[in-house]
């Protein structure tokens, strides 16, 4: 799926980030899959734990936690900020499907590093190439980061973040690819 285009966007650095902060979700992710029966609920309380702490270690406002569904390549977001009135029926049905296109792509601002593989920052995102608006009733978007969650070089889901205390810059990449790693060994866990 990742077409390996550079971007001339924001990336990480590439530093490995340990902090207090990365290690505290490690251990509350490990200690849910480990008292846990394994399943949706788990999934979801794994999900919320990873939201939380990506919007806290990056100042971020919004966030969006999807994983991609091993059976139809959908992108499904499991726990995000409501942005939208729709987000309400999406908490009610408990996902927010995002189906991926015939030749294999997302698409769009939120589907660039799912197709890219790539993890990447912009403070305008309505410049972005890949952007093509938000829908009607959707809170505005500052700042768009976005880190695909990979598990041996195999997207596994997608962490997207927006509208920081602070702008972004290729630490908050950094920071938000820890706590993609974290992820990505949950998933694996959790669904395959």
């Amino acid at each position: 799926m990742a077409r390996n285009r550079r971007s001339k966007y924001g990336l990480a650095s590439g530093e490995k980030i340990k902090s207090g902060e990365i290690e505290s979700l490690r251990r509350d992710v490990i200690k849910v899959l480990e008292t846990r029966v394994l399943g949706d609920s788990s999934l979801k309380t794994v999900s919320d734990l990873v939201m939380n702490r990506a919007k806290q270690v990056t100042g971020s406002q919004h966030c969006y936690i999807a994983y991609i569904d091993h059976e139809n390549s959908d992108s499904v977001g499991i726990s995000f900020s409501h942005m939208t009135g729709e987000c309400d029926s999406y908490e009610e049905i408990g996902e927010a499907r995002f189906k991926v296109k015939k030749d294999g792509s997302y698409g769009g601002l939120l589907g660039y590093s799912l197709d890219t593989g790539e993890s990447f920052y912009v403070q305008k995102p309505e410049n972005h190439p890949s952007a093509h608006g938000i829908p009607e009733g959707h809170e505005p978007v500052s700042q768009f980061l976005s880190v695909p969650v990979k598990y041996e070089g195999k997207i596994m889901g997608q962490i997207v973040l927006g509208n920081p205390e602070r702008d972004y810059n290729s630490h908050s990449v950094d920071l938000a690819d820890a706590v993609a790693d974290i992820y990505a060994k949950a998933l694996k866990r959790l669904l395959y």
